[in-house]
């Protein structure tokens, strides 16, 4: 009738009052299988291929690095790191969401970015004004936390002076190619000019 928590506790109290001499059964018994243990796994990673160890080499990277970033976020949380700013679009899913009822959450989705996309800019604007407002939200939040961890001695938490560079907009690329097209041209001519002399 006990529970499993319960249960451990009464076993970790038995094993605490147990004598040195009752408990070398249970150390050698524990020394015993480890070495076991050791053999096996010596014998398992001796008959795989190079490729199957390098995907198992990667595999536990990749597991180390999700929990790795696991406990990071949940320590942020535990920390009480502001949430990210929301965009016009989010505002618009979160408002809108429950009025889709009785279809799957991945087609509600669907339905209400065809619905965003079909919007006008002058019907995206309060979306996008909101999403401006959290933004200045956002930046104060994090001001003031950031300050918080300074005071904790988490440094190590602020974000770098540095910000990512921002997305290119089709404009901003189709200047960049234009200037790299006429860059080509220019060597071209260059080569054909060397080549004639």
């Amino acid at each position: 009738e006990v529970s499993n928590v319960e249960l451990v506790k009464k076993i970790a109290g038995a094993w605490k009052e147990l004598p040195a001499s009752q408990k070398q059964v249970y150390e050698e018994a524990r020394k015993t299988d480890w070495q076991r243990y050791g053999e096996q796994l010596a014998a398992y990673k001796a008959q795989l291929t190079p490729a199957q160890a390098t995907a198992l080499k990667e595999e536990r990277k990749k597991r180390l690095a999700k929990k790795r970033s696991f406990r990071k976020k949940r320590e942020l949380t535990v920390l009480g790191k502001p949430k990210r700013p929301r965009s016009g679009f989010n505002i618009f899913v979160s408002e809108n969401f429950q009025e889709s009822e009785g279809i799957s959450p991945v087609a509600k989705m669907k339905q209400l970015f065809d619905a965003w996309q079909k919007l006008s800019n002058s019907q995206k604007q309060p979306y996008l004004q909101l999403a401006e407002d959290d933004k200045v939200r956002y930046e104060n939040e994090m001001k003031s936390w950031e300050s918080k961890m300074v005071e904790l001695g988490r440094e190590d938490l602020i974000r770098s002076g540095t910000q990512r560079p921002k997305k290119k907009t089709a404009e901003t690329a189709k200047k960049a190619e234009t200037a790299k097209a006429s860059s080509h041209e220019k060597k071209a001519k260059r080569k054909l000019k060397k080549s004639e002399e």
